[in-house]
């Protein structure tokens, strides 16, 4: 008689796994994590000028040790581990690590983009090997470089309307629909995202839509009804809560909202609890955005 295969429970929609994640915490709050040792506190300085790979993977450790049931999500970026080769590839593999052991909702902010074979590989690489989550990725091929990310249990932010200035260059330009570029690569989105809808209504596809464009984030939100929004721009950059409240759904869900150097700087030179400073940065974000998306 041959033995039943033991069962396995289904694993949770991506993105009723960042929802029930926010719902917990009570803030869409996701920390930006972009360790520059230039701005690393003065403890980790004489390690980050000889072995900055390190200095940057110790001050990763204790942002995500000192956020932890503040921010349910955090946002890894990739360059800032890449530039020192493979030392800084060993950073990133320890902070993603540490990031999952902490229950974060784990964002790799590595900006892919591209077609075919290669879209699967790096897919593989963000999923399998990394272990993220979620990818931040380029739309600008089209859906066949998208497909690759947008599954059941992993995802993908695709770039949409960025908060920089000089995306507005491209972004703003009008096609001959009427449409701006920025529009048109939303509907994309919104398509490609439809058979990757979980429980709660929200897609595996999600659009990274900038805090500082409060008049596009409008717009696009009704072109992308069931799209997750990835929102930077808030804090540092100047976002407020007038600025993102556009970018969420009327049932006050739908986006995620990223603050990195208003929280992670968030200590002086001189500053012996410089870990306890960033925590109390990310306290108070978590505040104003449960309080102010209430409002």
């Amino acid at each position: 008689m041959r033995a039943e295969a033991p069962y396995t429970p289904p694993m949770m929609h991506v993105a009723d796994r960042l929802l029930s994640a926010v719902q917990r915490c009570g803030a869409p709050l996701c920390v930006g994590l972009d360790p520059v040792v230039g701005k690393l506190p003065a403890a980790l300085q004489t390690l980050g000028a000889t072995k900055p790979a390190s200095a940057i993977e110790s001050f990763s450790l204790a942002v995500l040790a000192a956020c932890v049931r503040v921010a349910p999500v955090v946002k890894i970026q990739s360059a800032c581990y890449e530039r020192y080769g493979v030392d800084g590839m060993k950073a990133l593999a320890a902070t993603l690590e540490s990031a999952r052991e902490h229950g974060y909702e784990v964002i790799l902010d590595a900006k892919r983009g591209d077609i075919g074979i290669s879209a699967e590989h790096y897919a593989a690489a963000a999923f399998e090997a990394a272990r993220a989550d979620w990818v931040t990725v380029n739309a600008y091929l089209g859906a066949d470089g998208l497909a690759p990310f947008v599954k059941h249990d992993h995802g993908a932010f695709a770039l949409v309307r960025t908060s920089n200035p000089g995306g507005d260059a491209l972004q703003s330009l009008r096609l001959s629909d009427g449409r701006s570029v920025a529009e048109a690569v939303a509907d994309l989105v919104a398509d490609a995202g439809k058979a990757a809808l979980g429980g709660a209504g929200y897609s595996s596809l999600g659009a990274v839509v900038g805090a500082t464009k409060p008049a596009d984030a409008a717009r696009l939100r009704g072109r992308m009804p069931h799209t997750l929004f990835l929102v930077p721009g808030y804090g540092a950059q100047g976002g407020g809560i007038a600025d993102i409240k556009p970018c969420f759904n009327a049932d006050g869900r739908g986006a995620i909202i990223t603050a990195s150097r208003s929280i992670i700087y968030a200590f002086t030179n001189d500053d012996d609890d410089w870990a306890g400073s960033i925590r109390r940065a990310a306290e108070t974000t978590h505040h104003e955005l449960a309080e102010g998306l209430r409002a």
